[in-house]
């Protein structure tokens, strides 16, 4: 077991067990650098380990081998790409039974301080997402490999599952409104495109003469309503 040189280049070479106890070998080409050969050798023997004294991206290689299996493809994905993006760059070289809670509420803050260019933060159900994801790993990782705590548990959550409730008009309503702009024709007719064909209004704001289809009774090409 161990690390060689292969003419310009590096491989490892390592023995293991799988999950029935059988000794298995394994073989790795093409390292450019030892750095790089021994590195491979130590996450792929973690990922083969039982424990929870692993970094956290060799687990969550793990996580994602059995969750592959157990889940639907674009769930799976949707997991991975919020993981891979806002969990794994900052617990990744972390070994996983060392993660506290202060790791964890130092990693949400950074989530709510966020702010994009133009000053607008994440969303309530978008950080409530992304930390039922970390809670996830941990209860797998207490479930399946005797992990003792999910710091998640005591860190508290973050976000909320819905977000604010947004008012509708009813028909009835839409109408008893329509009343009050009745002697302006453009303001009623703004109104009605936006209502009926649920554009919205940098879209009815774009439109032009020529998106309006008389014959066929379309805007932009869309069929809105047929005698």
């Amino acid at each position: 077991m161990g690390v060689y040189k292969e003419g310009k280049n590096w491989k490892v070479q390592v023995y293991y067990k799988d999950w029935q106890g059988n000794r298995k070998r394994k073989q790795k080409r093409g390292f450019r650098t030892k750095g790089e050969a021994k590195e491979w050798e130590r996450d792929f023997l973690q990922q083969q380990s039982q424990g929870v004294d692993i970094e956290f991206g060799n687990f969550l290689e793990i996580y994602y081998k059995d969750m592959d299996v157990r889940l639907r493809e674009n769930t799976m994905y949707t997991k991975r790409y919020i993981i891979d993006l806002k969990i794994k760059p900052y617990f990744e070289k972390k070994i996983l039974s060392e993660i506290t809670v202060a790791d964890v509420r130092a990693w949400q803050n950074e989530l709510l301080t966020y702010k994009d260019k133009n000053g607008k933060g994440y969303s309530p159900t978008y950080l409530k997402t992304v930390n039922c994801q970390l809670t996830a790993i941990f209860n797998y990782a207490m479930r399946y490999y005797n992990l003792q705590d999910n710091p998640c548990r005591k860190a508290g959550a973050i976000g909320k599952s819905k977000g604010e409730p947004k008012d509708f008009w009813m028909q009835e309503e839409f109408n008893a409104f329509l009343e009050t702009v009745s002697d302006k024709l453009e303001t009623r007719m703004a109104f009605l495109l936006l209502y009926w064909t649920g554009m919205r209004i940098g879209e009815l704001l774009a439109l032009t003469y020529n998106d309006i289809g008389r014959k066929y009774k379309t805007v932009a090409g869309v069929l809105i309503y047929r005698a």
